[in-house]
């Protein structure tokens, strides 16, 4: 049996449809290689991003950033960040909004960690996401595993915004 995601153009794909608004980076290009700047083995800093046009009706956001590329049997989460107030609708360059928190991602860390793909692997896929969501919080804990903070916010997502950027070491 093939599973959906080895077919997938995107780690989306393969969720419930749900509808789209906009995503905008003024680091980072739907597409392109991302700066050096913001890689692991760079500066390692978190990019700039901006959305409009989510549900009139949304309580909170969640961003992710996701590499649906990594050698592992269920990609690898780089960011995720929870608790985004409504009123909120960018995430500056290196910070997190006032209320929001971290999940550990897939290095260990409560934060950002950019694209580290191994050496020869070739070009990796980052899906970076913000997610509109039915609830202000969604009451999970930072220590939950960033796949299980996934599951949580796919079941409570309105509509979603995806950018995707590419890197190769």
């Amino acid at each position: 049996m093939t599973y959906a995601l080895d077919r997938a153009t995107s780690p989306y794909e393969v969720l419930p449809p749900v509808p789209s608004f906009n995503l905008t980076s003024q680091d980072i290009q739907h597409g392109e290689r991302v700066p050096d700047k913001y890689v692991r083995r760079g500066g390692n800093r978190s990019p700039q991003l901006s959305w409009s046009g989510a549900p009139p009706s949304t309580k909170g956001y969640a961003v992710s950033i996701f590499d649906l590329d990594a050698p592992t049997c269920c990609g690898w989460w780089h960011w995720f960040v929870l608790d985004i107030p409504p009123s909120v609708t960018s995430v500056a360059r290196g910070e997190l909004p006032r209320g929001a928190y971290c999940l550990r991602n897939d290095f260990g860390n409560y934060g950002y960690d950019g694209p580290a793909p191994p050496p020869g692997h070739g070009t990796h896929r980052y899906y970076v996401a913000v997610h509109a969501l039915d609830r202000a919080s969604l009451g999970v804990s930072a220590d939950l595993p960033t796949a299980n903070g996934g599951g949580s916010v796919t079941f409570h997502t309105l509509a979603r915004a995806v950018l995707m950027s590419t890197y190769s070491a």
